[in-house]
């Protein structure tokens, strides 16, 4: 079993918003592993967690490029906002935004592309860059999409330049229409996804390991009313429906008119989304956990 340390138990509560002693509790019963203990808060209704919520512990820029029925996103991460700001490595996140876009997601392909204007690859660039700037930075994450007719569009939410910003989404529309309609229709599409993170495209993209996971809780959630079983079964059906309506893109209500859903918008368009991205900066890196004990210490100002 694993230690049942004061981080572990910090994380947790970060996580799911429970009670120290309630998570501390979890872990025992659940053998210190963190996904079994929040499965097991929320089935004793402790909390209302549902995903992961990895804490962000990196800065840096996501950055876009498009072109002819492509479009690419590059996530370049350093240490600082300071650097993000810095003129230097928004040009370098940009010019790996357009690399990607020509050679494709994979990141030691881009990494050995060549890197305009210098006689270095993007890696040697990247190293040059750290040794100048004197922060440590590295190419995390890349993303291609392409269409065989239609568009992939690109929207950067609060963009600080250009094709620059925090959180960046691709949005790949296939279809026959005018270029410019189906284009404007995939930044709406970017809008959507940039405002409610959806984890896939459609009901058959839903992990199944995570849809199981849920049907367990809900199925908990259900027999604690003492309801009969086919009835818990209906239950349970209904809250998937639920389930796929919060994350399940096409399934979600269109947020321009809090009305439509995604799959009615883009089927009155005459168009078909094939495929999406969104990448948030840092999402899904953790910070070093620190001890907890130390840390009420030093809040309580006790040496």
């Amino acid at each position: 079993m694993a230690e049942i340390t004061a981080a572990l138990v910090k994380d947790l509560r970060e996580r799911t918003g429970a009670g120290m002693m309630d998570c501390k509790k979890a872990l025992v019963e659940n053998g210190g592993d963190m996904e079994a203990a929040i499965d097991w808060l929320r089935k004793k209704g402790l909390s209302n967690a549902a995903k992961k919520s990895g804490r962000v512990a990196s800065e840096g820029l996501v950055g876009v490029a498009s072109g002819p029925q492509r479009a690419a996103m590059v996530e370049v991460n350093a240490e600082t906002d300071f650097v993000a700001r810095n003129d230097t490595f928004q040009n370098f996140v940009a010019e790996v935004a357009r690399v990607a876009l020509a050679v494709g997601e994979d990141i030691e392909a881009i990494k050995a592309a060549p890197y305009p204007g210098t006689g270095r690859n993007v890696g040697e660039e990247l190293t040059h860059l750290v040794a100048t700037i004197g922060e440590n930075m590295n190419i995390r994450r890349a993303c291609v999409l392409t269409v065989s007719e239609g568009a992939v569009a690109t929207y950067m939410h609060s963009a600080v330049k250009p094709g620059l910003g925090k959180i960046g989404v691709l949005a790949a529309v296939q279809g026959p229409g005018e270029i410019a309609v189906l284009e404007t229709l995939g930044r709406q599409i970017g809008m959507h996804v940039a405002a409610t993170s959806p984890e896939a495209l459609d009901t058959s993209a839903v992990d199944p390991a995570a849809l199981e996971r849920e049907k367990a809780v809900l199925t908990e959630q259900a027999r604690a009313s003492g309801k009969p079983d086919n009835i818990i079964e209906k239950m349970v059906e209904g809250r998937i429906r639920k389930y796929y309506e919060e994350v399940v893109l096409l399934e979600q209500v269109w947020v321009h008119d809090g009305e439509s859903r995604v799959k009615a918008v883009v089927k009155k368009a005459g168009a078909e989304l094939i495929g999406f991205a969104r990448f948030k900066l840092g999402d899904g890196i953790e910070k070093a956990a620190g001890d907890f004990a130390a840390e009420v210490k030093a809040a309580a100002g006790v040496g």
